[in-house]
């Protein structure tokens, strides 16, 4: 008797549901191509070339009364295919994630949780946080990301959990803070200040054998930057400090490696240019002996001097397709490269596809 009451009482709540909370279904495809030959390396980056396509469909519902309170729930997967005439080396990962949104008067606020892509994130991480090959195989954040918004402003937080801890696997997770606070702002001009801090953390595996023990890896990155968009050819001006602290527990020694980064970007029409520079001490002492378990940005940062130079030229680039070609010039005090890359990205969802008329946004590649 109590169950027959408890089926009803639950059927007239899904039945009101409509009436109470507005509905929308949401879906999403997010589809990726990338040609990268790498040439000119060294034993710890040697020739090599990526090819491979990656898709993601998500399918979701969204609740909520009015756009200031927003329920999100999607689900879907992610494929990643490396070019070959069979199957072998692909991989299939889900997307799950509950995201709600509130939007007050000029700010905004987002929580997401579950195994989220990293296409949520404000802005791609610099490269001696996240490397090019660590983008390309892992799309998803396996955590919690938590953000503002306010104007041009932003802050965001978010954990990372890349791997449980098991007999064979190391406990792996890393916490990421960023952001940028515009300090001036006039007629398309902006000074801000931002940066990233992150705390990166491998611990044992079960029964782990005697030696074997936990390391940590802490980043401290404070950056100050100016866009001049106002120009003919907008500009992007960075450059700030990165300070490492890094160890093995089992040495019980810390290391502080620190160095300089600076940056310029600059667009005229369909072509685009940047500029990295990288000076200072070796940013990873411990990648000998964990590899990119623990440090996950790109080896170039190990050098005392790097500088990378991107030359692209945007083929196809509106709302829903970037389609680019480019070459990356890598120069060190120890080594050169030279890459060729082809890229495609695709992206379209519910409401990009009910404005498709609009010429307002453009879409930016992935990688």
């Amino acid at each position: 008797m109590m169950r027959r009451r408890a089926l009803t009482l639950l059927t007239l709540l899904l039945l009101a549901l409509p009436s109470v909370v507005a509905q929308q279904l949401v879906w999403s495809v997010d589809f990726n191509s990338l040609f990268n030959n790498r040439e000119g390396g060294d034993e710890a980056r040697p020739d090599q070339t990526f090819v491979f396509t990656r898709i993601s469909p998500e399918l979701g519902v969204m609740l909520g009364r009015d756009t200031s309170n927003v329920h999100l729930l999607k689900g879907g997967v992610t494929w990643f295919q490396p070019l070959n005439d069979n199957l072998d080396g692909y991989k299939v990962l889900p997307v799950m994630y509950y995201q709600y949104r509130h939007a007050g008067a000029g700010d905004c606020w987002r929580v997401t949780v579950g195994q989220l892509p990293r296409t949520l994130l404000m802005e791609r991480a610099p490269r001696y946080l996240w490397s090019d090959s660590m983008a390309y195989h892992q799309p998803n954040v396996r955590g919690a990301l938590v953000q503002y918004e306010r104007g041009a402003s932003y802050a965001e937080l978010y954990l990372d959990w890349r791997q449980m801890q098991s007999v064979s696997s190391r406990e792996a997770f890393n916490v990421v803070v960023d952001g940028k606070w515009s300090l001036w702002s006039r007629n398309g001009r902006r000074l801000w200040l931002g940066g990233y801090f992150q705390y990166n953390h491998l611990a044992k595996r079960k029964n782990a054998p005697e030696g074997e023990g936990v390391n940590d890896d802490v980043t401290i990155n404070p950056m100050l930057g100016l866009d001049m968009g106002h120009w003919s050819v907008p500009v992007h001006l960075k450059a700030g400090a990165v300070v490492n602290r890094e160890r093995a527990r089992v040495d019980g020694k810390w290391h502080t490696p620190c160095g300089f980064v600076a940056g310029v970007n600059a667009r005229w029409r369909f072509l685009e240019a940047e500029e990295n520079v990288w000076v200072g001490s070796d940013l990873f002492p411990l990648y000998p002996r964990f590899g990119s378990q623990l440090n996950l940005g790109d080896t170039y940062y190990r050098d005392k001097f790097y500088s990378r130079t991107d030359l692209t030229a945007h083929i196809v680039q509106n709302a829903f397709v970037d389609l680019n070609t480019s070459f990356t010039f890598h120069y060190t005090n120890k080594t050169t490269g030279f890459w060729q890359q082809l890229s495609c990205r695709l992206y379209i969802d519910n409401l990009l596809w009910s404005n498709r008329r609009s010429r307002e946004r453009r879409l930016n590649s992935t990688y």
